[in-house]
């Protein structure tokens, strides 16, 4: 291979290495930007529950449970906010660097043009374009001296063309980097409000932990039946899981209530679903988790650890519970304490949508990823609205978390 094709196959190599740069920037320039927006609003929510639970005779571990969740929001939008403002950083950095390139190059090929211009004026005040192929010796010399007159000029005119198109780059990265400065700017300031807003609630929170202090026992004794109360809703999922396998394998001439008798189709399903663990879309369009999975000390009565089979997502009043993946509504049940359930079967998983108020799905009905299957309820004591979100593979419960993205 020669170098000069080597050279051009390593310069389309770096153009396109510096293209796919500029399109990741820009995608997550567009996903930061996307969370930003979606943490306002969650903040906003929350802010607007908390003042109308103001109103109202409420606990006090109604009222930290709710400024604790505004306050691990704030948190995020801090966090997502300076990622942004690193972001833009950078591409003032390398902005700049193109700023400077640009100006080089720009002056290079104003002065390559000078010369070109003054040879070619003093070329001319020493015989004319006609006298120069009259001079010729034979009629291929005279169309060789033509052609190259006509390379000149349109070289010439490539030249101007080129200075003009560097000229307007030059600006469009002004203008560009103006944008960028004025953008960060008006990150920083956000961000600065936003932090005397979370030391606000901080100090707040800290009032409110030091009354629980006082009466620890009581609110113990509170989040004890709480926690009885989320055991019992658990008990009736896992007891109609075990009914939905048993009903299933009947049909299949199996005695199994533990483990899906599976069909070629059904296999296949699952294992589509599991080779998209961690990429499921979430199952509210946009949410808060309230209460995680598994078990984990409460945030301010330390001595109680509460236990979850699935996790508690907060959600806006009217929010719709949507299908994680597509598959077949097995279950439409009441359970008690917690309204209706949802369960939908991708082969041997299921993912369970608890605590809905309306439900647009039967039994039976098969659904697509993204689909509707119902509105969560709002709870009239404390104005929140929560959907129950619960994955199994046949009767194990699985971590949520690790299955949604970026959960």
């Amino acid at each position: 291979m020669s170098t000069r094709i080597l050279f051009k196959y390593c310069l389309v190599a770096v153009i396109m290495l510096i293209s796919l740069q500029a399109f990741s920037q820009a995608d997550k320039r567009e996903e930061l930007e996307q969370r930003r927006l979606e943490l306002q609003q969650e903040i906003s929510r929350i802010n607007s529950l908390r003042t109308s639970n103001l109103k109202k005779e409420k606990s006090i571990l109604t009222e930290v449970e709710d400024l604790q969740q505004q306050i691990r929001s704030t948190e995020n939008l801090i966090r997502v906010t300076n990622q942004q403002a690193n972001l833009l950083t950078r591409e003032i950095n390398n902005n700049q660097n193109k700023i400077g390139e640009l100006r080089k190059e720009l002056e290079q090929l104003k002065e390559d043009y000078s010369k070109m211009i003054a040879r070619s004026y003093k070329s001319k005040s020493q015989q004319s374009r006609v006298m120069f192929l009259l001079s010729s010796e034979n009629f291929l010399q005279a169309y060789k001296r033509l052609q190259y007159m006509k390379q000149y000029a349109n070289y010439r005119h490539q030249q101007g063309e080129e200075i003009k198109i560097r000229t307007e780059e030059l600006q469009k990265l002004n203008n560009s980097l103006a944008e960028q400065k004025k953008a960060k700017d008006q990150l920083i300031a956000e961000n600065r409000k936003t932090r005397a807003e979370l030391e606000k609630n901080r100090k707040a929170q800290a009032g409110l932990i030091a009354e629980v202090r006082k009466k620890e026992g009581q609110f113990a004794s509170q989040l004890r039946q709480k926690q009885q109360e989320i055991n019992a809703i658990d008990k009736e999922i896992e007891r109609i899981i075990a009914e939905a396998i048993a009903a299933n394998n009947k049909e299949e001439g199996s005695t199994s209530r533990e483990i899906f008798k599976l069909t070629p189709e059904a296999k296949a399903l699952a294992a589509n679903f599991a080779s998209n663990k961690g990429k499921l879309p979430w199952p509210v369009r946009s949410g808060t988790v309230s209460m995680r999975f598994g078990n984990q000390p409460h945030p301010v009565v330390k001595s109680i650890t509460i236990n979850s089979n699935g996790v508690r997502i907060d959600t806006e009043p009217n929010g719709k519970a949507k299908a994680i993946f597509g598959g077949v509504v097995s279950e439409v049940q009441a359970v008690k304490g917690a309204n209706k359930a949802v369960m939908v079967r991708h082969g041997d998983y299921i993912s369970i949508y608890n605590n809905l108020d309306k439900i647009y799905v039967r039994k039976g009905d098969q659904v697509s990823i993204g689909q509707e299957l119902g509105e969560v309820a709002t709870s009239s004591s404390t104005g929140k609205t929560t959907l129950h979100f619960l994955l199994y593979q046949n009767s194990t419960k699985l971590n949520p978390e690790q299955w949604i993205y970026q959960m």
